[in-house]
């Protein structure tokens, strides 16, 4: 990747999202970039339900919708270690992680989410971005003690950056 700096590319081509909360979204974003240094492209595809259900099962073979689906097109993973809710204020600022990915986010699931927790629902796609970066930054949630430490990491960023903590816990 060329230079030390973050490309940002947000693709609705369905207009599912207005144009305030695209703003919104990427303004977030960077700032999200920020709080974890990255560097590097981050490509946003905002997309109905319809969308994500056929990228869901193209590409991890599962018949449904869902929140959010990452793609790490990094040539190498993790050359660093991870960061940690404690790492936000010291990296604040610096470059430290490369990031080159596709992150798929569904618009309609944000949208009843949101409707359920009673927020914005460009405050639930952020979260879904948060989440997507994480994986590319080693995290996982494949059980419940990794999904715990994922989410409080969600929730530190997404507090680093003025926004508050989103998800709900069951």
């Amino acid at each position: 990747m060329k230079g030390r700096e973050l490309s940002i590319v947000m693709r609705d081509p369905a207009l599912t999202v207005p144009l305030a909360a695209h703003q919104w979204l990427a303004e977030h974003l960077g700032k999200v970039g920020h709080v974890l240094g990255l560097h590097g492209a981050i490509r946003v595809y905002l997309a109905d339900d319809a969308e994500m259900s056929r990228v869901h099962r193209d590409y991890m073979g599962i018949e449904q919708t869902t929140d959010v689906i990452t793609f790490n097109m990094s040539e190498s993973s993790a050359k660093h270690p991870k960061p940690h809710p404690g790492d936000l204020g010291s990296s604040c600022g610096s470059v430290l992680y490369g990031i080159d990915t596709d992150i798929w986010v569904g618009v309609d699931e944000a949208r009843r989410q949101a409707l359920v927790g009673g927020y914005p629902f460009e405050r639930e796609l952020l979260l879904y971005l948060v989440h997507g970066i994480l994986h590319c930054l080693g995290w996982d949630d494949h059980d419940e003690d990794e999904a715990q430490a994922m989410h409080g990491m969600e929730d530190a960023v997404l507090s680093a950056i003025g926004v508050g903590p989103v998800y709900r816990r069951p």
